[in-house]
């Protein structure tokens, strides 16, 4: 026989596992039923927290967090919302102190919408120093437009800021005026107040629409004056009536409101 049929074969043994049951997946399913969950907990907490703050504490909230908003040149050195010194101190001291050493008649337009970003973290982060304080702020919004930094104020149900549906303000109005009086010391622009009502179902002789919404702008006007505003700031005050609304529902409370503007002294360029 020849030398290769001398030469034993190789047996290889393979041991088969045999599972049983469709086995199981190491518990990975338990991981994604876990994120799941976890998913939507903080799901129906941001929804519930979306329900119990108002616009203004939750704008207050994002301001208070965001690094970029700029921190005002004349602070004490305190370490609270204001920059170490408190809305009537700030009333004292006047106008604050532009960003260079450029002329007030020519403004920058980035700086003044700087001031105006910084007056709105501020009013915003007002929220939580008393309860009567937080159901003023409840009726404010506050946005930057082409025109300036408009202070939107406005009635909410069962929480009017006027009278019998008349020009005499309310308590909350009043707070409200105070504490705008203060923050309007901060900056120089000139202001404007717009007046505008809801619509009426029941047509009269007499439309108090017009009237109304003029009234209302010129009594927080008269107001702002009374908590020391320089009068030589007011540009004008005017009554829109129904024309504007700002609910889709022309009868809506919402559309009883003032429209405060802080007007741009530098116009926006392209």
């Amino acid at each position: 026989m020849s030398r290769q049929n001398d030469v034993a074969p190789v047996i290889i043994i393979k041991r088969k596992k045999i599972v049983k049951g469709g086995g199981h997946h190491g518990g990975a399913w338990k991981v994604a039923y876990a994120d799941f969950v976890t998913a939507m907990m903080a799901f129906f907490l941001m929804m519930w927290l979306l329900g119990a703050t108002t616009e203004s504490q939750r704008r207050g909230l994002a301001d208070y967090f965001n690094p970029t908003i700029p921190v005002h040149r004349i602070s004490s050195g305190g370490d609270g919302m204001f920059g170490g010194t408190d809305l009537e101190t700030r009333a004292q001291q006047g106008p604050a102190t532009p960003a260079d050493d450029s002329d007030e008649s020519t403004p920058n337009a980035e700086a003044e919408t700087e001031s105006f970003e910084e007056l709105q973290a501020r009013l915003n982060g007002l929220g939580g120093e008393s309860p009567v304080l937080d159901q003023a702020l409840r009726h404010i919004l506050t946005r930057q437009t082409d025109e300036g930094l408009v202070l939107e104020i406005f009635d909410l149900p069962g929480a009017p800021l006027f009278e019998n549906d008349g020009d005499e303000p309310t308590a909350i109005m009043r707070q409200i005026t105070l504490v705008l009086s203060q923050v309007f010391s901060m900056i120089i622009n000139p202001l404007a107040i717009e007046g505008h009502t809801r619509t009426y179902t029941v047509v009269q002789a007499n439309d108090p629409r017009w009237v109304l919404s003029t009234a209302r702008a010129e009594r927080i006007r008269r107001l702002l004056n009374e908590e020391g505003f320089d009068p030589a700031r007011m540009a004008r005050v005017t009554g829109h009536a129904d024309r504007r609304p700002s609910d889709p529902n022309p009868m809506a409370v919402r559309n009883n409101r003032l429209e405060l503007i802080l007007l741009r002294r530098a116009p926006i360029r392209d």
